[in-house]
């Protein structure tokens, strides 16, 4: 679903930062080679990404889903020297594309790749971090949002991808849509929760920022 006209999609994204040339690079081969290219991060999210993580300018970075890794090169554009990003996915395949990627846009050496289960490797961290982007699993953002909040301090900021899910979080609910039920769910725990403070953000798909208290 397009929340906005793509006339005016295409003026916020000639009224942002220009998309690098190697997540333009990332983009074409991702639409040539991978299943559902749409769920690649794009140019105008990408930037907000990037913009966030450079105002936070976090140490540690948790990405959870990192896909073909375009927003994991969009969050290391705010890292420090020292700093380190960790990317968990379950897809070993895209390992190799992504790595090729993370060394070309020169933060290789801070993103630090991690495959298999995000709730099983997560508590097994023994890392403070200071951003979170969750764009994973959608049935299971509930149970990630909870482990997350073990390895957070107060003013880590949560970011959580596809929280509108296509307009059907205003929609009539099928009983048997566990997916939108989730997030449903998630977007009404993000709010209730005494923990954080949050806003949800109508960008792309819905972004919600989260900042722990």
């Amino acid at each position: 679903m397009h929340f906005l006209s793509p006339l005016l999609e295409e003026y916020i994204k000639n009224h942002s930062e220009n998309e690098p040339q190697i997540l333009q690079e990332l983009t074409r081969e991702t639409h040539l080679k991978v299943i559902q290219p749409r769920m690649i991060t794009g140019h105008f999210q990408g930037r907000v990404l990037s913009l966030l993580s450079k105002l936070i300018r976090p140490l540690n970075i948790l990405e959870i889903g990192t896909y073909t890794g375009y927003s994991a090169i969009c969050l290391a554009e705010g890292l420090p020297k020292n700093g380190f990003l960790h990317t968990i996915d379950v897809n070993e395949e895209l390992a190799v594309m992504q790595r090729t990627y993370f060394n070309k846009s020169g933060f290789g050496s801070q993103i630090i790749q991690h495959t298999g289960n995000a709730l099983e490797i997560i508590p097994e961290m023994d890392i403070v971090f200071d951003l979170v982007f969750i764009d994973a699993e959608k049935k299971e953002y509930l149970n990630y949002f909870d482990v997350v909040m073990q390895k957070v301090k107060s003013g880590s900021v949560i970011l959580s991808d596809n929280v509108l899910w296509s307009g059907k979080v205003v929609e009539p609910l099928n009983t048997k849509d566990k997916a939108t039920k989730t997030v449903l769910e998630y977007n009404k725990r993000l709010k209730e929760d005494p923990r954080i403070e949050t806003a949800l953000l109508p960008i792309r798909d819905g972004l919600t920022l989260s900042r722990v208290l």
